[in-house]
């Protein structure tokens, strides 16, 4: 009997005795062994200075990596590097261009560990790489304080590649079957609408965000930890909410209860101490704005452990939390929201942060990384899935490449999909149809323009 045969039998004795067929079949899932690797870039431009962590970034390199399979399969998986967002420090202490280089430098050490590294699925592969890894970026760097999180930037591309590979070894052609059964009842919605955030970073000009407004947006992210010292830090974050206030205050919504619009705060680790982020969120009540604030991203340094429950807003934890560990600890000092970053930590890695809180009724949400379109698409597919936030009963999700790829159009054309109405934004809001479900927003369509950087 050849395999096929086989699983299609014991798929029937599974049923016969009342199994989980989804969980029975994971027993039989292949083993697969990647014996060629490959990877390339491309350097997309920004249409200006695009600034957070109090720093400013130029442009993004689009990393791409293949797999092959010794039974032949092949897939390519695309990550976006943001060597700011990985590692603050280390970006500062390099050039643009030198940062990015360092972290495709790792990308090539990692597809060493994989050809050496058979697997089931990716949730297996990365655990095994990632501790000789770890070793390597330190070495690679020069840094032995690397940042976790520049090491999962990383490994994106290859971690998405993982995923379609497991996908074609295992006849899975959808994001739902393709999910391994201890991650599924975090993954279990599929929500019709995904609130889109907004961004407004730090030199936005006012004149943008009424045209927002305009187009429907209602869900407002205000980037803040500007730079420079901590005291003008909170005096420029300060000013920039009431000139975001002022600017919005008299505009009105159809998707939230009071009509006012929804806004949400993200300081990428810059605050130091509790102390200045109440002296901003009192600010905020003083003008009027805090009643509307959702969700405030990680606003202090990693190494700060305060307590946060006691803040009167909803404390959400994205660049500190970097296993389920990290997670744990952070619910207990009182945060109470997670971010899910597949296109920066990898999926494999959201999936456990995802089930955590789902099992610990903790809200997510799906914050950006200046991802390309195709990117956007396997975000979507983690935003679907998951509980609708609090407060605004859909999903949450931020997407700004739009804003600030001077190539975006043209990247958007790549994908085979390009036009689909899942794809399009409306009144602030991806109104998700079961066409983005059965297609899985087209993540298993890779677009030529990728498969061609390989084609020599």
């Amino acid at each position: 009997m050849d395999r096929r045969g086989f699983v299609k039998n014991t798929g029937l004795l599974a049923m016969m005795f009342n199994l989980p067929i989804d969980k029975h079949r994971e027993l039989f899932m292949k083993t697969i062994r990647v014996v060629n690797t490959g990877a390339e870039f491309e350097r997309e431009k920004l249409n200006g200075p695009f600034g957070f962590k109090g720093a400013y970034l130029s442009e993004l390199w689009q990393a791409v990596s293949k797999l092959k399979t010794a039974s032949g399969e092949s897939a390519i998986g695309l990550a976006t590097q943001s060597i700011l967002y990985a590692d603050a420090d280390l970006f500062v202490d390099n050039t643009e261009t030198g940062g990015n280089a360092l972290m495709f430098v790792l990308v090539n050490e990692a597809l060493k560990l994989v050809k050496e590294t058979p697997f089931q699925h990716p949730v297996e592969l990365m655990e095994k790489i990632m501790p000789a890894l770890q070793e390597t970026a330190g070495r690679v760097t020069g840094k032995k304080d690397l940042n976790q999180n520049f090491i999962y930037n990383a490994l994106v591309s290859i971690d998405n590649a993982a995923w379609l590979l497991y996908a074609k070894e295992n006849g899975i052609t959808s994001f739902d079957a393709m999910v391994p059964a201890p991650y599924r009842a975090a993954l279990k919605h599929h929500n019709k609408q995904i609130a889109i955030m907004y961004q407004v970073p730090y030199d936005m000009p006012m004149s943008d965000l009424v045209n927002a407004m305009k187009e429907g947006y209602f869900v407002i992210k205000i980037k803040t930890g500007f730079p420079g010292s901590q005291e003008v830090m909170l005096a420029r974050d300060m000013e920039r909410l009431t000139q975001i206030h002022q600017t919005l205050k008299d505009y009105r919504t159809p998707h939230t209860g009071n009509g006012k619009l929804i806004y949400t705060m993200d300081a990428n680790g810059r605050y130091e101490k509790k102390s200045l982020l109440l002296k901003y969120l009192d600010h905020a009540k003083k003008i009027g704005a805090l009643d509307q604030v959702l969700v405030y991203e990680e606003p202090f340094v990693e190494s700060n452990n305060e307590e946060v429950g006691d803040l009167g807003i909803r404390i959400a934890a994205d660049e500190s939390v970097h296993v389920v560990a990290d997670a744990k600890k952070r619910i207990e000092q009182g945060y109470s929201a997670l971010v899910l970053k597949g296109i920066a930590k990898t999926l494999s890695q959201s999936l456990k942060i995802a089930a955590f809180a789902q099992e610990h009724n903790i809200p997510c949400l799906c914050a950006d990384l200046t991802v390309n379109p195709v990117l956007v698409e396997w975000h979507k597919n983690l935003a679907a899935r998951i509980a609708p936030f609090p407060g605004i009963g859909m999903g949450l999700i931020e997407t700004n490449g739009d804003l600030n790829y001077v190539n975006w159009e043209k990247m958007t054309g790549y994908q085979k999909l390009a036009g689909a109405s899942w794809m399009q934004r409306k009144n602030g809001v991806f109104e998700l149809s079961q066409d983005f479900y059965t297609t899985s927003g087209g993540i298993y369509d890779v677009p030529r323009h990728y498969e061609e950087m390989f084609s020599s």
